[in-house]
């Protein structure tokens, strides 16, 4: 079957408010060390800290959750997200799954440049980031097989590596703000030009910055603006140039994000991602959510249709755009499909590990 429930239907997605988000239990923090991890540049690290947190009882069905580029697997317990999920009677109730959240490599308490290696830190990549979860979920906790993978944005397209690496050891699968195509056209030129003007910054100095580039901070909310935030919110949030300056004012005045160096590669890490070639290793039923208004995912473009094509048992979920969309970070708010996400838990078919 191409498509079981191409969702394209507008009118199915409008905005509802399920209220105050539902409380869940506390994650619990824990770090692995994967010996002698090697890179996909075939460079070795003798000891690679791996950085995530559970939730639940690991006796219940498990569920990776993957977090976008510069997250944590914490900044998935937010009450946009977590809170719409993992509450008691949502669709990953914490007292039914076991919630895994994991800090991808480059990220939060997961090895990273800023731990030292600054520029000379390997050149990590998406695959390399999937190893690194598959050692949490295998050799850390002893788990082989999940009932879900669910990821945003970068985690989506993680989540679409997962089902072409690793055929058959989930169930169901969730890429959201993502697509499984070449990372190419403004999404990747956009990241280039990104990674570039912190780079060019002499302030930079190859890596070896005793402050942040004064770059890092402009190109980010440049970035940020561009290709995040959606038109129609923009517009209601913006719709006078007072009102623009003020987001623009603020978003400038805030703490730079992190570590320039750890920040190049989290956005440089996307470049090579492509599974399109192998979509049918897939065997997991698909969900595929993304939003009208995404900037960096036009729908307009075709190629997620297109690429669904290739998928055995897959669908697309498309959330229409609205002054309380986001564009991009639409996604990020579990609101818009939790209804979706319960229907694929209910009627995906539990593959034998």
């Amino acid at each position: 079957m191409i498509m079981r429930a191409l969702s394209l239907c507008f009118a199915a997605a409008l905005w509802a408010s399920t209220g105050r988000a539902a409380d869940f239990p506390k994650p619990v923090e824990h770090d692995f060390t994967a010996a002698n991890f090697k890179f996909h540049t075939g460079e070795i690290m003798p000891a690679l800290k791996l950085h995530y947190a559970t939730i639940g009882d690991p006796k219940n069905e498990a569920v990776l959750v993957l977090h976008g580029t510069g997250g944590t697997g914490l900044s998935m317990a937010n009450p946009a997200f977590g809170g719409e999920l993992f509450g008691p009677g949502q669709p990953l109730d914490a007292t039914k799954y076991f919630i895994i959240l994991t800090d991808a490599i480059g990220t939060g308490g997961s090895t990273k440049p800023s731990n030292g290696m600054r520029a000379s830190f390997p050149k990590y990549d998406y695959p390399d980031m999937v190893a690194a979860q598959h050692i949490v979920v295998t050799e850390a906790l002893g788990i082989r097989h999940l009932r879900l993978v669910i990821g945003n944005s970068m985690g989506g397209m993680q989540t679409w590596l997962w089902g072409v690496t690793y055929p058959g050891f989930m169930d169901a699968m969730v890429p959201m703000a993502s697509q499984p195509t070449e990372m190419s056209a403004r999404n990747w030129m956009m990241r280039r030009m990104l990674v570039e003007s912190i780079k060019q910054d002499p302030a930079y100095s190859n890596g070896n910055y005793t402050a942040p580039p004064p770059a890092y901070r402009l190109a980010n909310v440049m970035f940020g603006i561009a290709t995040n935030g959606g038109t129609l919110n923009y517009q209601a949030a913006a719709p006078t140039g007072d009102l623009a300056d003020k987001i623009v004012d603020d978003r400038l005045a805030a703490p730079v994000p992190g570590d320039a160096n750890d920040f190049i590669y989290q956005w440089q890490s996307s470049r090579g991602f492509n599974t399109a070639p192998m979509l049918d290793r897939i065997t997991s039923r698909v969900l595929a959510i993304n939003a009208a208004d995404d900037e960096r995912n036009p729908p307009e473009t075709g190629t997620l249709v297109e690429a669904m094509k290739h998928v055995k048992d897959g669908s697309i979920y498309l959330i229409p755009a609205s002054a309380k969309t986001s564009g991009h970070g639409t996604t990020s708010n579990a609101a818009f499909y939790t209804d979706q996400l319960r229907q694929l838990l209910a009627t995906a078919p539990h593959l034998t590990p």
